[in-house]
């Protein structure tokens, strides 16, 4: 009879095996009474090409009522053919739901497609079309992005979703919009490795359903740019024919901003689209058109990174600065802000990351004798993407230490760029910190395997580290604790999989608190090294470090992918007040990333990982405060639409806040020819009134 299965869904014993493992059941009432009566023992008789079931003891009596109500005239009403047909369906939406699982799997795990789990064969399409550079909208409509400002076929296109009772409820009375919804295509979100975010708990009107939301995962999906030939809007917004715009869905209602604080926003500019690996501006025209557009909406400033590897590429404390020379004159020309990064990480390899900007070539020369110059894993794997703060007062870098080597280098900016601090266009220097430019351990790096939301490896083993490691064992006498925990996971680890973070697990005993003392100690030592040089150097000009946002396992006992980056911060301890505290030593600000993730799309994408960004900003943000701590913040994913704006907002201007409070800034990651298509950069300009607290109408064309 098992055969006789088999060949009606076309699958082997194994496969429905994994078909069972692989695909949940969401059998309704019928079934259960089914399946109460499919007593054990029971069998799958073929009769006249259907099946019935039946128990061993009455088999054959009911095979025999079965065929008697078969010769009956008017029997037929009574046959069990609607069971019958019950059961193939059944079997076939089983193998069905498990190939879907397979593929959904598949794009998961090896194209980093960011799908939700019960995702369907649309989602799919959908995430290949956008993959592609079309449009798609929630309901189905899809059309080239290069014409997005074409109607689609059929006309208005509704963007509402499953939740549009509860969107019906919330929106404005008919206005009629004009414009394009922003999109929901991916493009090169996470800033990689970008996983960061800022945010206060709250229910928010703007949060709606996957269907309405803007691209969300930079952390789950390949970071590839998707980048096309949009054509740059120039002077008037008038001046774009109406032919090439559709109807907007109507404007949900909005937090009034008018009279609230005025908070700078600033723009980033490309990785490398802008500087090139010589050091020189890659297009001044067509980026001279790009800032005075931004000028035009008034955007306060830009952001920009000065790359260690390419200003110090070849020769030690040999520095070019050709390219940002020209690049800094053109923004004071415009009398625009500037906010300069200095990085000394790698660019490349992360999600988010679409070039490759190495560190310097005579470090790379270093690292091939010395590859202990890098953070390194259990597993004994270097990663290059920054130097290891094993090193900070080593001299292993031909005669420097690595903290040498950061102050040389700023100094040679300030020195060659007095001017621009003097009269106040250098508004701000963000100090890069450890991979991303982040304060943390390259514990997630994608080169090594990782994906979200992996709980990360702890990359400490290098020569160097281990070295201070032991150092402080033996300071506490027990020289046996001058290890890393063996029982920690690997990359992509959950929690409860480990000895170490699982409840009641290591990282709560004698030696778990003494290695994750140390383990956090290095973090807080080596930026209170590297920034109290920079306020040394830039004495004078305001500084930042920027904070990721490790939100994923956030509502487990240990938070494991916090502490795996270096923020020691389970449930039973505040992780980050002795990082703010250092901050306010040197006079540093906190650039901390996170302000458009929504918690509840985490939670429906991955519910696995018991993200909490909201709760993780809650406490970053009081621990920066509670020190008076400024605090900037820019976005993870790459933001064109309202309701992620709207989100942002609110966290730039909590409400609920008795003292006001407020970020000092706002940077928008990044600049990109998908910004300045015409319905999103409208978008944006209302984004940029509101931030300045201004009062904004609804757009009508």
């Amino acid at each position: 009879m098992a055969t006789d299965m088999q060949k009606l869904i076309g699958t082997s014993e194994e496969d429905e095996e994994e078909i069972e493992m692989d695909v949940k059941e969401e059998d309704d009432d019928d079934d259960e009474e089914n399946r109460g009566k499919h007593a054990a023992g029971s069998v799958m008789v073929e009769i006249d090409g259907g099946l019935v079931t039946a128990n061993d003891d009455n088999r054959f009596q009911q095979h025999q009522q079965f065929q008697e109500q078969v010769g009956t005239p008017g029997g037929g009403t009574r046959r069990c053919r609607p069971v019958e047909e019950k059961e193939r369906t059944k079997l076939r939406e089983r193998h069905r739901r498990a190939i879907t699982a397979r593929i959904l799997a598949g794009l998961r795990r090896h194209g980093n497609y960011n799908l939700r789990v019960r995702a369907d064969i649309n989602d799919v399409i959908a995430a290949l079309a956008r993959e592609a550079g079309w449009m798609v909208l929630p309901d189905g409509t899809a059309f080239p992005s290069r014409s997005q400002g074409q109607r689609p076929a059929g006309g208005t296109s509704a963007v509402v979703t499953s939740s549009s009772s509860h969107m019906a409820s919330l929106q404005t009375p008919p206005t009629s919009l004009r414009g394009v919804t922003s999109g929901y295509r991916s493009s090169s979100e996470y800033s990689a490795g970008r996983m960061k975010g800022v945010f206060i708990p709250g229910s928010s009107p703007y949060d709606l359903s996957s269907g309405s939301r803007s691209q969300t995962s930079s952390i789950m999906r390949d970071g590839r740019e998707q980048r096309e030939d949009h054509h740059l809007i120039s002077g008037s917004m008038d001046s774009v024919d109406e032919k090439q715009m559709v109807e907007m869905p109507h404007r949900l209602p909005e937090r009034d901003f008018a009279g609230t604080p005025y908070v700078p926003v600033y723009v980033m500019l490309p990785q490398l689209g802008v500087i090139n690996m010589k050091c020189e501006l890659a297009d001044p025209d067509g980026l001279l058109k790009q800032l005075r557009l931004l000028k035009s909406i008034n955007v306060d400033g830009i952001m920009v990174d000065c790359w260690w590897g390419v200003v110090e590429a070849h020769v030690p404390q040999e520095y070019n600065w050709n390219g940002y020379k020209r690049l800094f004159q053109m923004v004071r020309e415009l009398k625009l802000k500037l906010q300069v990064v200095m990085s000394f990480h790698e660019c490349g390899g992360n999600f988010g990351d679409d070039v490759c900007i190495p560190l310097p070539h005579w470090v790379a020369e270093i690292g091939r004798t010395n590859p202990d110059i890098f953070f390194t894993d259990r597993e004994g794997r270097h990663n290059p993407e920054c130097l290891s703060w094993g090193i900070d007062k080593e001299r292993v870098l031909r005669g420097r230490t690595a903290v040498e080597v950061y102050f040389d280098f700023m100094r040679s900016f300030r020195v060659e760029f007095d001017e621009y601090f003097e009269d106040g266009l250098i508004s701000l220097i963000e100090v890069g910190l450890g991979p991303c430019g982040e304060l943390r351990y390259p514990s997630c790096p994608v080169k090594h395997g990782w994906r979200y939301p992996g709980i990360g490896e702890f990359q400490c083993y290098d020569q160097y580290l281990l070295k201070s490691l032991r150092k402080a064992a033996e300071a506490r006498g027990h020289s046996i604790w001058a290890r890393g925990p063996d029982n920690a996971g690997t990359y992509n680890s959950q929690p409860h999989e480990t000895g170490f973070f699982c409840d009641g697990g290591d990282y709560d005993g004698y030696y778990g608190r003494f290695f994750l003392s140390w383990h956090s100690q290095v973090l807080v030592d080596h930026g209170n090294r590297v920034l109290s040089l920079a306020k040394l150097a830039f004495e004078g000009t305001c500084i930042a470090a920027k904070l990721s946002g490790i939100h994923w396992w956030y509502k487990t006992a240990s938070h494991a992918a916090e502490l795996t980056a270096g923020f020691y911060n389970p449930c039973n301890r505040d992780g980050y007040a002795a990082i703010m505290a250092m901050l306010k030593k040197n006079g540093a600000s906190l650039n901390f990333a996170c302000a458009d993730l929504h918690s509840s799309n985490l939670q429906e994408d991955f519910p696995e990982a018991f993200a909490d960004p909201e709760g993780l900003a809650w406490q970053m943000l009081n621990a920066a405060w509670d020190v008076c701590l400024p605090v900037a913040s820019e976005n993870v994913f790459s933001c064109l639409n309202g309701i992620s704006y709207n989100k942002i907002l609110d966290s730039a201007k909590p409400m609920s806040d008795p003292d006001g409070r407020h970020f000092s800034s706002f940077t928008y990651m990044r600049f990109s020819p998908l910004l300045m298509e015409r319905h999103n950069f409208i978008e944006f300009e209302r984004f940029v009134k509101r931030m300045h607290g201004e009062a904004v109408l609804d757009l009508q064309v």
